[in-house]
């Protein structure tokens, strides 16, 4: 590929232009005028070109990526024409394919969907349903999943949303250590490696349950087992499960509108 577009120059598009020229990406990088200054510090980090408009954006791309928030996509919508087949995808969340479609006519749309990690070429990168012009643009963001329905990619997307919530788990567990007289920056090194030991594992050995790898550790007797015996007490199993349930009815109710 040898174009690519950005409608909606935000936070996670500017993550994926990082990506991409850390991925070695060379081609041509065309983004819209809007929010300029993030747009022209892009232009000035990475080569990319600030279009005059949507419209040219669209027109010297080979596949266009959309960023803007759901409640700006009709405007943005009104302001393009796509042509036949070109390939649009969208990172706009609980907005389906039959939406996109009707929104972008001609277009072949696909959803995608992508963490902050991007930048870092480690993020998920969440492709439906599956397309091959889409996975090889974006497959080296980091790891790719590619889902073949919809249903799957909003239960993916409140994943998606799961990213976010760890870090306010993570913070906490470090800002205990520090209370404790830990230095911070050592709290929080302790508390990311502790993360990255359970991921390491759990990919690893995935014959074995998340519940049964724990359980191996926090076996009768032990210090864990102590903790864990306190935490299965408490409602936060509970409360996570009501945040997950919160954002997959507001998906599938914008879905439906």
């Amino acid at each position: 590929m040898h174009s690519l577009g950005i409608l909606g120059v935000g936070e996670l598009t500017e993550k994926v232009v990082h990506g991409l020229r850390r991925s070695s990406f060379a081609g041509a990088i065309l983004l819209s005028p809007r929010n300029a200054e993030r747009a022209g510090a892009l232009a000035a980090e990475h080569g990319c070109q600030v279009l005059p408009s949507n419209q040219a954006v669209v027109d010297g791309a080979e596949l266009v990526i959309v960023g803007v928030r759901p409640d700006a996509l009709a405007q943005l919508a009104s302001e393009v024409r796509l042509r036949p087949g070109q390939r649009l995808v969208s990172l706009v969340a609980g907005v389906n394919l039959e939406q996109l479609g009707a929104a972008f006519p001609g277009a072949h749309c696909v959803r995608a969907m992508l963490s902050y990690s991007a930048q870092y070429n480690a993020s998920t990168v969440v492709v439906c349903p599956t397309d091959t012009q889409t996975e090889q643009c974006l497959g080296p963001l980091g790891t790719l999943v590619v889902l073949a329905d919809e249903p799957a990619f909003e239960l993916a997307t409140v994943a998606a949303c799961m990213n976010g919530w760890f870090y306010f788990l993570l913070h906490d567990l470090q800002q205990w250590l520090s209370d404790k007289g830990l230095p911070s920056d050592q709290a929080r090194a302790l508390v990311l490696a502790n993360l990255q030991d359970c991921v390491s594992a759990g990919q690893r050995q995935p014959e074995q349950s998340l519940k049964a790898l724990g359980e191996a550790i926090a076996t009768p007797g032990t210090f864990t087992a102590d903790g864990l015996a306190v935490l299965m007490h408490q409602p936060v199993a509970a409360t996570w499960g009501a945040a997950c349930e919160v954002v997959l009815d507001g998906l599938l109710t914008r879905s439906r509108l």
